[in-house]
């Protein structure tokens, strides 16, 4: 406890001296970090926040490596693209925060599910403040682990106030803890100031949870001794408090106890300090030395992705025509027989088969374990999956519908796809996106939001639009170890097919289809409305048109766009999306930055009407671009 002190009193001097830009303290709750950290196993994850330094002396990270990561140098954790606390390390089993708080909770449950299946007996610990347990995501993680019986530890730290905001604007009920019995869930108040409560009690709850797998509540009592960050202060906390739990510092209590039973000497205490503070200064020297990160493009964008090698898997003579909902199924099948560590979550998915049957009999082959329904919470499931891919495993999330995916999307956009930009941790995550209109779904099932991700660097989208590219694009993603967003139009479902070989194969992402051949105008599409230019096509012979079907929007293809736009002189973008902010304005754009002096006429854009999707058929067939294509297309062939 001593250590984390010390470093941070150090840090709160270099704060002053402008040698760090940040700082959340910690002083007062060391022995909620210690404790915690003591009380559990080295190969155990433990998921801190921002005030849990003792987390990390505790796993016994090299200092110079601390102070290298507050001062952004190469060898802290992140290479200077993230701040303080903000990194995990697999090296020392600790998986770091994002300021967003709450999604570390779910990732938690991810983390205890790949330990669970795997049959390790270990249990893993996630840190929150009071103030995050007001965030969906808290309440999502805590069922999730609850209906499955994770071994979680949910270490709440409730330190009195969320930044300046005091505990009875934060919540309605005596305890945090009082909350586990809406979830099924044992808790524990557990005095957090008080070193050796913390330790012999999470010892005996997390060796109980080894033997029998449950998550638990912990809520640890204690205080904020400085501001949420040393620039808010702490002019809003009575001073009568502030010394009220001055006089329950876990050091100065925990010192003046081994004093009193014989356990440490002046000289030891004094002997302890001092090799504590050569350390700190011997540690923090090394960082000064050390280098200024030089910014060098290359490095930065080649560390967005993790890198994938392509395995081709060739593909056999034999075929069968199949609608492209059987080819995902096939494909998913498929991935799970190839992939032991493959888990599928949803709702819906198991014995139910899905709304679209698409994992229908999977229960019964590969089980309950690895085709798991879930919980109305799209947040939470994410992130679990993020956790699996932590711990060594592979993650296929479906979403019910792609609308649903804002109920998730700040785990997709905040944590897969950031994380092994931050801090070298990839995300083996690929979530399925029934998408689409022209099903009479209304505002709520209709959407092709793939514009919401393809805007997000670290993510991949796979947009297919017939059954051969369905399944072997899936199957790629299902290997690619970057999280990928994968379209799946329900309209083409049950009304495309095509022959498709039987066995497993892979196709490349990245490589566009060119379906049809012309020197006229180059067609570029993806997803439904790839099917209404050929049916453009089919009713107009003399158009003699390059069509392009995209497959993959991230990575995009752009040497077979800029090819073709070069022979044609004339391209139209044909979407399912509204206009305003979709793929098409992005790749006009690129058109026009690279190929400007081939044209022979302005990039013509052809997208759906500016409002969310109607339910009736005429309203919905109004909206879709679909009747305006062939006027648009003949357009720009006169001008």
């Amino acid at each position: 406890m001593l250590k984390p002190r010390l470093i941070e009193e150090k840090m709160l001097i270099l704060l002053r001296q402008g040698k760090i830009s940040k700082w959340f303290s910690g002083i007062g709750q060391e022995a909620i970090s210690v404790g915690v950290t003591m009380a559990m196993q080295k190969d155990e994850y433990i998921l801190p926040m921002h005030r849990n330094l003792g987390v990390f002396t505790t796993r016994e990270i090299p200092l110079y490596r601390l102070f290298s990561q507050w001062q952004g140098k190469a060898n802290g954790f992140t290479k200077g693209r993230d701040r303080s606390f903000h990194f995990g390390t697999q090296d020392y089993k600790i998986v770091g925060m994002i300021s967003h708080l709450g999604p570390q909770l779910g990732v938690a449950d991810g983390i205890a599910l790949a330990s669970k299946l795997k049959s390790l007996n270990q249990v893993t610990a996630v840190f929150t403040g009071e103030g995050g347990t007001s965030e969906g995501d808290f309440h999502e993680a805590l069922n999730v682990a609850s209906v499955w019986q994770l071994p979680v530890m949910f270490c709440v730290e409730n330190n009195g106030y969320g930044l300046s905001t005091p505990t009875r604007e934060q919540y309605n009920c005596e305890h945090i803890a009082d909350r586990g019995l809406g979830y099924g869930m044992e808790s524990h108040i557990i005095d957090g100031n008080n070193a050796i409560d913390v330790y012999t009690k999470v010892s005996q709850i997390a060796d109980s949870v080894r033997e029998n797998p449950r998550p638990v509540l912990l809520e640890f009592k204690t205080f904020r001794m400085r501001g949420h960050e040393e620039a808010s202060g702490t002019k809003y906390v009575p001073q009568d408090l502030m010394d009220a739990w001055a006089k329950k510092d876990p050091i100065e209590n925990f010192q003046a106890f081994l004093r009193d039973t014989n356990v440490l000497s002046e000289r030891e205490e004094v002997a302890i300090k001092e090799a504590i503070v050569h350390e700190i200064n011997e540690h923090l020297q090394m960082a000064f030395d050390e280098e200024t990160i030089l910014p060098i493009e290359s490095v930065e964008l080649n560390d967005v992705y993790k890198p994938f090698d392509y395995q081709d898997f060739e593909i056999n003579s034999k075929v069968e025509e199949v609608r492209l909902i059987d080819a995902i199924s096939q494909s998913l099948r498929q991935s799970m027989e190839q992939h032991e560590d493959l888990v599928i979550m949803g709702q819906d998915i198991a014995e139910y088969g899905g709304v679209f049957k698409i994992t229908d009999g999977f229960v019964e082959q590969f089980g309950n374990e690895r085709v798991r329904n879930t919980p109305i919470c799209e947040s939470a499931i994410v992130e679990a999956g993020m956790g699996l891919s932590i711990a060594g495993m592979k993650a296929v999330v479906e979403m019910q519908f792609a609308d649903f995916v804002s109920s998730g999307f700040n785990p997709i956009v905040n944590y897969l796809a950031k994380s092994h930009y931050r801090w070298n941790q990839h995300a083996d995550v690929v979530v399925r996106m029934p998408c689409g209109a022209g099903v009479a779904a209304g505002p709520f099932h209709s959407q092709t939001n793939e514009a919401w991700f393809t805007k997000t660097p670290g993510l991949k989208v796979i947009y297919p639009a017939f059954p051969y590219d369905a399944k072997g694009l899936l199957a790629t993603a299902i290997n690619d170890p970057n999280p990928i967003l994968f379209f799946e139009h329900k309209a083409l479902y049950r009304s495309i097919r095509q022959e498709v070989p039987v066995d497993y194969y892979t196709l490349p992402f990245g490589k566009a289809s060119v379906l049809r051949e012309g020197e006229s105008v180059t067609i570029i599409s993806y997803g439904a409305a790839v099917h209404w230019a050929l049916e453009t096509l089919e009713k107009n012979p003399d158009i003699q048109a390059d069509l392009i079907d995209l497959r993959s929007l991230q990575p995009l293809d752009t040497e077979t766009i800029y090819n073709s736009v070069r022979k044609t002189g004339r391209v139209i973008i044909l979407q399912e999306d509204s206009l305003f902010g979709g793929i098409a304005s992005d790749i006009s754009a690129q058109i026009m930055e690279n190929c400007f002096e081939d044209l022979d006429a302005p990039v013509k854009r052809v997208a759906s009407m500016e409002t969310p999707i109607p339910f009736i058929n005429q309203l919905e067939e109004q909206y879709l671009a679909k009747g305006r294509f062939e006027n648009a297309l003949r357009e720009l062939l006169a001008y």
